[in-house]
Order: C-alpha cells, then structure tokens, then sequence
C-alpha cells in the first residue's frame, strides 16, 4: 500500500467517481475524509470504506464556499492529525444552450466546480505550506474544458479553469515541494448514463460485464475504477516530479494532454490593419482554423443504440 500514512479529503466522493478515487486511496493506505451534500449518502460511503477495513469519516456540506474548504481541512487534522492529499471532484450539472441558460444555472456551476477548486486548494496548500507538507493535489477537469461541448457553456468555463489555475499553481506551489495536477477522465458516471452513444458500454459495465473493445480501446471510455488508479498515483510520493499536468485517462487509455501553444506565427512590418488582415492575415488565420467540440468516431453497427 502506497499511501500507508497519508491523510486524503475528496470532495463531492459520496458516489460515482469522487467514491472510485477516495476508496482507491483507502485501498493505498491512506485515511480518508468524505464529503458530500446528502448525510445519508456520506455516511454510506464512509460504510464502503470502513467496512472494507479502511478508515474514514465524512462531512456533509456544500462545496464551494470558504467555510466547507475550511471545515474539510480541519475534519482531516482533527480526526487524523495531518493532511497531504486533496482531491478536487465535486460537481454538479446544469446543461442548456447559451439562450437557454440563466444566470442561476451559470452561476450554480461555477460556484461547485471552478470557486469549490478555487476554496478548497487554497484552504489545502495554506496547511500544506504552513506544516511543511509536501501535499498533493488532483483536481477533475474535463474533455468539455479542453475542447467545448454544445449545451455546457458553464461547465466547459468551470473545467477550462480548472486547468488554468492547475498550470498557474504549479509555479506557486513548486518552492514548496507540493505537486497539482489535473485529470480528465472519460468514464460512466451519471453524466453519461443519458448519451445514447455511450449505451452499450453503460449496459455491460451496469450488467458486471467488460465494456466492448470500441469503448474501452478507440474511445478511452472505462469505468470509474480506470480512473481512480490515475489520482492515487498522483497522490503518491511516485508523482513527486509531475506537476502542472493535464493527463487524461479512460477504459485503456492514457493521454498527457498539451498545453495551448500557437500553431501558426506572422510578423507583418507595420503591424497587422484591417487591411492587411484583409488581403494576408485571412489566410494565415483560415487556414489553421482548429476544431471545436470531442470529433466521434461512427459506432460500430452492433453497437448502435436500440430504437
């Protein structure tokens, strides 16, 4: 066990993959902190662990504001005496087009995914650095924060954010020996269960039976447990020289994803007018324009959603 020693929170870890990542992690060795919005589903999750003959305990609060970060770090110091890893999971879903999307849709998002990172890091690396604690943090951006998905407007600002912060973080945390990265995992979580593509792979996992190779090998597309092996490696003393990161990970699939980088560079004597960008710089830009969205692969025949 990897992480015999170690004391991890996970945020959002009631269920689906947040519950993959902190009972790998109990798997590991480490003592973990579970949170959740619903007591009743902290409380079972706890149960998995402890019943497994791990140890944990659980705070049931909203994350997102200073408080919950505040009062997940202290959970952890007051039940085990340290802290050294966090992993940023928690999230919630509100999908509309952009016409479509209120304010309070928006907002909602943001406030769990991109301020709950934002709080919750924050609240970490300030008892990391204040105890001397070369921690590690992990936080869950997305295929939609790298690319753009039609309908998630404020997810897809929530996860490109992520990343952002990730990369800025690494710098600042560097001095301190304290690693953060982000993972972007392609998994069946809830969040799938509803795409109609995903429904043969959805299928065979909910019936205990190996998702088709499609999936698992052309599409990087697993299940929770193919993740959870990426964050406890990165919560690991192993992962002590990776920081920075976007790494993706999925059925068999794993992806270091690149950071944004120009794919084409002009100098124009002058600067660039509008009429230079007329007869010159039209072209340079219309022909590197970059793709948009995740580009799908036709399902095979068999494994075509049924009418």
């Amino acid at each position: 066990m990897t992480l015999n020693g170690k004391v991890a929170i996970v945020t959002g870890s009631g269920a689906g993959l947040g519950l993959a990542y902190a009972q790998e992690l109990a798997r590991q060795g480490a003592k973990v902190v579970i949170n959740d919005v619903n007591e009743e589903v902290t409380n079972q999750a706890v149960e998995s662990i402890t019943g497994a003959g791990g140890t944990a305990v659980g705070v049931t609060a909203a994350v997102g504001s200073t408080e919950t970060a505040e009062k997940l770090v202290n959970a952890a110091v007051e039940n085990f005496g340290t802290l050294d890893i966090l992993v940023n999971n928690a999230g919630i879903l509100r999908d509309r087009s952009l016409l479509k999307m209120s304010d309070d849709d928006f907002d909602q998002v943001i406030n769990v995914h991109l301020r709950g990172t934002f709080t919750c890091v924050r609240a970490a690396f300030d008892y990391f650095k204040n105890n001397e604690v070369k921690g590690r943090i992990v936080t869950i951006g997305s295929p939609t924060g790298q690319r753009g998905n039609f309908g998630q407007t404020n997810y897809a600002a929530a996860k490109a954010g992520i990343v952002g912060m990730v990369r800025t973080w690494a710098m600042e945390m560097k001095r301190a020996g304290v690693t953060v990265n982000a993972i972007i995992p392609v998994a069946a979580t809830a969040m799938t269960e509803t795409v109609p593509f995903f429904s043969a792979a959805i299928e065979a996992d909910k019936a205990g039976e190996a998702m088709p190779d499609f999936f698992r090998k052309e599409l990087g597309f697993g299940t929770a447990a193919d993740v959870a092996g990426l964050v406890a490696f990165l919560s690991s003393d192993d992962a002590a020289n990776i920081t920075g990161q976007a790494i993706g990970v999925g059925g068999d699939r794993l992806q270091v994803w690149g950071h944004p980088e120009p794919v084409a560079t002009e100098y124009l004597e002058g600067g660039w007018t509008y009429e230079a960008l007329q007869n010159k710089g039209r072209s340079i830009v219309e022909g590197n324009l970059q793709e948009v969205g995740e580009k799908m692969p036709e399902l095979p025949a068999d494994l075509q959603p049924k009418a």
